[in-house]
């Protein structure tokens, strides 16, 4: 029979996604929805993200060359291959994958502050691709991508989108949580707490590692071209951003790497956050204080994360006696033992 915790969690699972399907129909304005499909673009991003630095615990700030690469890959096979939008954005996907291995095989050899200081230099030289390749990508004109459904207004047009990037969404999270069950995860996992060791003990520490990272790459690049099909105008300077990378970091830190819905949960914060700075301040530079302040308070305060966070408060509050084996004595212990016999 399930436990309570389990029916909790079912039951918070589904009031969850029936509020996010249910959004555009509380949406008081076009308006609204979109800033609801751009938070639902950054839950992609962080979840995507979670694969690599979640299961790894390697931190890449440079997530936003797969954004772009998906978005310029999706708009130039529709421009200039004159391929179907969706057919454009899987071979987009497809190819950006291929182009993660050799990336990750390069990147993956380092680690810690190298690995960072790696993946920015893939955005840096990707943007720098990208603007000075005018003839092919249109530069710093930009590249303005046909949209798939002409027929529609512009806020059934937003509908659309945003139940799409719900759909991509709970594939991603699916996989991540078929990953975490499996040993695949655990040798992952292994990686993350003990590398050397994990490798000591016959983990395929480099093959492992080198499929997360195409697998946060395929799943970004998706999320990046069906952006560029909803949005439309693409610019490489907003599409290669070391930004993007910085606020999928922030989204997935402040929800909680090691868990499943918490770049979902640091998305919704966040990205609200930022579409309201942008909106109330946007002609200064005060979301990205905001955003640097909300960084700090969660490195300082809340270093595993919102759940986590809450989980320990739950526990304190409503489970004083669940405590860990190290806080019982030996006595205890063995008057347990005594009671079980």
């Amino acid at each position: 029979m399930p436990s309570v915790s389990s029916l909790l969690r079912l039951s918070a699972l589904v009031a969850g996604a029936a509020l996010a399907l249910s959004f555009p129909m509380l949406a008081p304005n076009p308006y609204i929805l979109s800033a609801g499909v751009v938070v639902a673009s950054y839950a992609v991003f962080s979840t995507s993200w979670n694969f690599v630095g979640g299961f790894t615990g390697y931190i890449s700030l440079g997530h936003g060359a797969y954004v772009g690469l998906g978005a310029y890959g999706t708009g130039l096979l529709v421009i200039k291959a004159g391929l179907p939008s969706f057919a454009a954005l899987l071979l987009s996907a497809a190819l950006v994958a291929a182009l993660a291995v050799p990336i990750g095989i390069a990147s993956l050899r380092v680690r810690g502050a190298s690995f960072v200081i790696v993946s920015i230099s893939l955005v840096l030289i990707m943007l720098l691709v990208f603007q000075s390749w005018a003839s092919f990508t249109g530069g710093s004109n930009g590249l303005v991508v046909p949209r798939p459904f002409p027929g529609l207004r512009r806020p059934d047009h937003h509908l659309v989108f945003f139940y799409l990037f719900c759909a991509l969404l709970a594939v991603a999270l699916l996989s991540w949580w078929i990953i975490d069950r499996s040993r695949f995860g655990m040798g992952l996992k292994a990686i993350r707490e003990d590398e050397d060791k994990a490798q000591s003990l016959g983990t395929p520490t480099f093959t492992f590692k080198l499929l997360a990272f195409v697998a946060s790459a395929t799943f970004t690049a998706l999320g990046g071209g069906l952006y560029a099909l909803w949005f439309g105008d693409l610019d490489p300077v907003f599409q290669f951003s070391i930004l993007t990378g910085a606020y999928m970091v922030l989204m997935a830190l402040l929800g909680g790497v090691r868990h499943l819905f918490g770049p979902l949960l640091g998305a919704l914060v966040v990205g609200s956050a930022l579409e309201y700075f942008k909106v109330e301040y946007g002609s200064t530079q005060l979301h990205l204080v905001a955003t640097g302040l909300l960084l700090a308070v969660v490195v300082l305060f809340m270093p595993d994360g919102i759940i986590p966070a809450l989980s320990d408060v739950y526990k304190r509050l409503f489970r004083p006696g669940a405590a860990s084996i190290r806080e019982e004595t030996a006595a205890e212990l063995r008057s347990q033992a005594e009671v079980r016999r």
